[in-house]
């Protein structure tokens, strides 16, 4: 699938809620399905800056493709870190670089999050970013 169809995908997973006590719901139930990410990837290198909870985003790079892991000690920012993966983790640095995030908006994340948790979202967005920069470069 592509990043677009991931997103609506999102999107329409997100729909099914009017209530954004159900949403976080949902945020903190995909934060619980995402595997767990080995402690040797717990480094000060993989945290993000800007986050106010602990997060820890590892890539890799394999046949062209960016593959993604992380984990936060923060529910709600693993179910969001979750997202992040499920939509950009298996493309190429170049899909990933192209692509607006128009899910974030579309399912109210960004209208909903504190302005700590919303410099955090950025923040993660940014790193995978760079990663997908660094991967390019190595195209």
């Amino acid at each position: 699938m592509t990043i677009n169809e991931l997103q609506n995908e999102v999107v329409e997973e997100f729909s099914v809620f009017d209530d954004w006590m159900d949403k976080y719901q949902l945020l903190i139930d995909l934060g619980n399905e995402l595997e767990p990410l080995d402690e040797r990837y717990k480094t000060s290198q993989n945290l993000i800056d800007g986050c106010q909870s602990r997060v820890w985003v590892q890539a890799d790079y394999a046949d062209g493709l960016i593959h993604l892991q992380a984990d936060s000690d923060a529910l709600i920012v693993k179910g969001i870190i979750a997202l992040l993966i499920r939509v950009l983790s298996g493309h190429s640095p170049q899909e990933i670089l192209d692509t607006e995030l128009f899910f974030i908006d579309r399912i109210g994340l960004s209208d909903h999050l504190s302005p700590t948790r919303s410099n955090g979202l950025l923040a993660m967005v940014k790193q995978i970013r760079a990663y997908a920069l660094v991967f390019q470069g190595k195209g």
